[in-house]
């Protein structure tokens, strides 16, 4: 008798976004004539780059061509792509990489949720609350969680981010052996500072723990001084692994191209208790679950790097940022509570009072055909707040925040 993974009963109905669809469906069903404008799911509006369609074209030309086709690529990526990360992302912040320690992946999702596989089960786990689902999700499939009571997993420790600490998580109480941190952080829009990044890193060392750190949106980082890379700090190579993608900043989140770095000298423990690296248990992982990210998509990628492409990523990056001041700057002036939206394209707020985040999306929804995201779906501290992405076009944000202005009962 085949058995199911029983892990996979603890989660939710659903994911969060399936759920936000499957409202919005039943609203646009009952309602057709509506223009609802999407400010939730945080997907990009603006096509790709110039320079990366030039370099997706020259691709496709050369597996047309029998001398210059490709077969199966590298799993970890083709060089030319990763030179080309390690001397623009990192070489200018001071860090030096090997060509072995990046992994190009298709995607940062994936990545975040599949690195947890080269982790024992027995780990204790921090993730901060509230945050990217698919940190907390990935390890209740895996069993790492224990069982959920009263809204929280009993084995996770949750790392409360709210207004009244400003957003900065305090060091766990109690010893864990696995910490997710995400800056600038999605949903809440915010950063840590060096210094307090610094914190995380000294606690890491010091107990021999792995931080996991999702830097999806550093490119959005407007503010000097803040850290756009964790090997900012030092220490940081002995103990984090860092995500980062193309979606965000060169719009692939439907082409789907990212990269993982993991130093050589992060070490975990076996059993036994010798220190083992995780590079290597990475590469093990990816070279038997992954065929590697298609030649072409990796030219696109590469063409983010010229200065072309550099500057039109800059471009996309201050359209979306422009909506984000028009959201910040909209929303205070009709007395809501803000937050993000500086160094990052998400703009986090209370909702008002009398509402949680699902009667505050169903009342957007209904009263000004507005799609938000509940803050309650990316944690229990994410109840009484709520998400808007600056991801939608200009004209679109600018409808939405008149229509909040002037047709939203507050």
């Amino acid at each position: 008798m085949a058995l199911i993974n029983d892990n996979y009963l603890k989660l939710p109905g659903s994911y969060l976004f399936a759920e936000i669809a499957k409202r919005v469906a039943k609203f646009k069903e009952d309602n057709p004539n509506a223009n609802v404008i999407r400010l939730g799911i945080g997907d990009v509006t603006r096509p790709l780059p110039p320079a990366v369609i030039d370099g997706l074209h020259a691709a496709v030309d050369e597996m047309a061509n029998e001398k210059t086709f490709r077969g199966y690529g590298p799993e970890q990526g083709y060089a030319f792509l990763i030179q080309k990360i390690i001397a623009t992302d990192y070489a200018p912040l001071g860090i030096k990489l090997d060509e072995d320690e990046v992994f190009v992946s298709d995607g940062s999702k994936s990545d975040v949720g599949n690195i947890q596989e080269i982790f024992g089960v027995d780990n204790k786990v921090a993730i901060p609350d509230p945050v990217y689902p698919v940190y907390l999700d990935t390890n209740v499939m895996a069993g790492r969680t224990g069982e959920l009571a009263g809204g929280k997993f009993a084995g996770v420790t949750y790392l409360t981010c709210n207004a009244e600490n400003n957003f900065i998580p305090a060091l766990p109480e109690q010893r864990v052996d696995i910490i997710y941190l995400c800056y600038p952080n999605n949903p809440t829009g915010t950063t840590l500072s060096k210094e307090e990044l610094k914190k995380w890193v000294d606690y890491a060392r010091e107990n021999g723990a792995v931080i996991l750190y999702d830097a999806a949106y550093e490119a959005y980082i407007q503010e000097p001084g803040i850290p756009h890379s964790i090997y900012e700090i030092e220490g940081a190579k002995e103990v984090a692994i860092e995500f980062r993608t193309f979606s965000k900043n060169a719009g692939f989140t439907g082409t789907r191209c990212a990269f993982t770095v993991v130093p050589k000298t992060v070490m975990a423990s076996t059993k036994d208790g010798s220190r083992y690296p995780l590079n290597k248990l990475w590469n093990r992982r990816q070279t038997t679950k992954f065929n590697g990210v298609p030649y072409i998509i990796q030219r696109g990628a590469e063409a983010v790097y010229t200065p072309e492409g550099q500057q039109q990523i800059k471009e996309l990056i201050n359209y979306y940022m422009t909506n984000a001041k028009t959201i910040r700057e909209g929303l205070k002036s009709v007395g809501l509570d803000v937050f993000g939206g500086v160094n990052a394209p998400y703009i986090w707020l209370k909702t008002p009072k009398g509402y949680d985040s699902w009667s505050f999306f169903d009342k957007l929804l209904t009263e000004v055909h507005i799609v938000g995201t509940p803050g309650a779906g990316f944690g229990p501290a994410g109840e009484g707040y709520f998400r808007l992405t600056a991801f939608g076009s200009q004209e679109s944000t600018q409808e939405a925040i008149e229509r909040i202005k002037n047709k939203l009962s507050l």
